[in-house]
């Protein structure tokens, strides 16, 4: 399926910087709890991360994801997600982040 560039601009994919991450054990697959900072424009914003094959909590903070900003916030469980952390499977499935190899500014938008 094509799709115009009208439609992917209006995903919006930005860069943050993971401030805060605790385990999820509230969670019905194993997650992680993150708080990310987008920038000044946006601020700080959570996620539930289904990543814990490769990640562990304390090794994500200070570290630079990419998530969609802009799809309705989800309830899951007790913890309000608000954006969509992105990321790519492995060869058994588990999820590989996305991220900038190089430091950027939070909340630099992807095009």
């Amino acid at each position: 399926m094509t799709i115009e560039y009208a439609d992917f601009d209006r995903v919006e994919m930005r860069v943050g910087r993971v401030r805060r991450a605790e385990p999820f054990p509230q969670a019905r697959k194993p997650a992680i709890k993150l708080w990310i900072d987008f920038g000044p424009e946006l601020g700080i914003k959570t996620s539930s991360a289904q990543i814990t094959v490769h990640y562990a909590p304390d090794e994500l903070v200070g570290t630079m994801v990419i998530a969609v900003t802009n799809f309705p916030p989800r309830q899951i469980g007790p913890f309000m997600s608000e954006v969509l952390v992105l990321g790519v499977p492995d060869p058994d499935g588990a999820i590989v982040l996305l991220r900038p190899d190089h430091d950027v500014p939070p909340g630099g938008r992807v095009f």
